[in-house]
């Protein structure tokens, strides 16, 4: 089977990332997002944690972390032409799909109006558990009840209506790191501004030599998984028509 590729869609106007961590985007979708920026779409970050509970082996204090990786999420988020960010400061290591967390990204869905918003996928990947962390799981259900229906409904959450947040409904919805893949995003020639957005985060990858041979080799497995020419990289999401 090959999948179907993106291609401008000049309904796209808007797009909003929901993620778990600081990191998440770039990895799973840094090579899409320069190919929006690129498109003229608005593109804009909500960051569910502001990874305080992070891999690397400091002795810094979870603020202190959690500090650092916002920069390096913004410094990121520069390279791929986006400049707007929201931390939600949820605790790393310990989200939950509940109603407070659904509240806040309908909140943001609210605010930006987006035509599609990108989020991880809420089925596990037994083949790629590292891509199933708990948050990125709950990140993406509790992004996925947000856009439906609790952002279109407007006797859910009636305090957003209190503070002049219109209900909106979202178009679409692309879900990375899904297990079967509906669409394909050629990042070829994003692949460099990807691989600079991941080196952003200096406390997660910096003494990783092996990060652009091993982030073009994931390219390189998806493009091939979507059925295309040798020498393509390619990023894979869901769509779910959420209109």
């Amino acid at each position: 089977m090959t999948l179907p590729k993106y291609h401008r869609d000049r309904a796209i106007r808007r797009a909003l990332v929901v993620m778990a961590h600081p990191d998440d985007v770039d990895f799973g979708s840094g090579g899409t997002i320069a190919r929006l920026t690129d498109d003229g779409v608005d593109v804009r970050y909500c960051l569910v944690t502001s990874g305080d509970a992070g891999g690397d082996a400091s002795r810094a204090t979870p603020e202190e972390r959690a500090a650092t990786r916002e920069s390096e999420q913004r410094g990121a988020a520069k390279v791929l032409g986006v400049s707007d960010l929201t931390f939600l400061h949820y605790p790393d290591g310990r989200v939950e799909v509940t109603l407070e967390l659904r509240r806040a990204i309908a909140r943001e869905i609210r605010r930006h109006r987006p035509d599609l918003v990108i989020c991880q996928s809420p089925e596990r990947n037994y083949d790629r558990v590292f891509a199933s962390h708990p948050d990125h799981l709950a990140a993406g259900e509790a992004t996925l009840r947000a856009v439906y229906p609790d952002a279109r409904n407007p006797h859910a959450f009636p305090e957003l209506l209190a503070e002049g947040l219109q209900p909106h409904a979202v178009s679409t919805v692309w879900l990375a790191t899904a297990v079967e893949p509906t669409l394909g995003v050629d990042v070829t020639k994003t692949f460099d501004r990807k691989v600079e957005a991941l080196r952003q985060h200096r406390s997660q990858v910096g003494d990783r030599d092996d990060l652009e041979a091993s982030v073009r080799q994931w390219g390189r497995v998806a493009a091939k998984r979507a059925g295309w020419a040798k020498k393509r990289l390619a990023e894979t999401f869901r769509v779910v028509t959420t209109a």
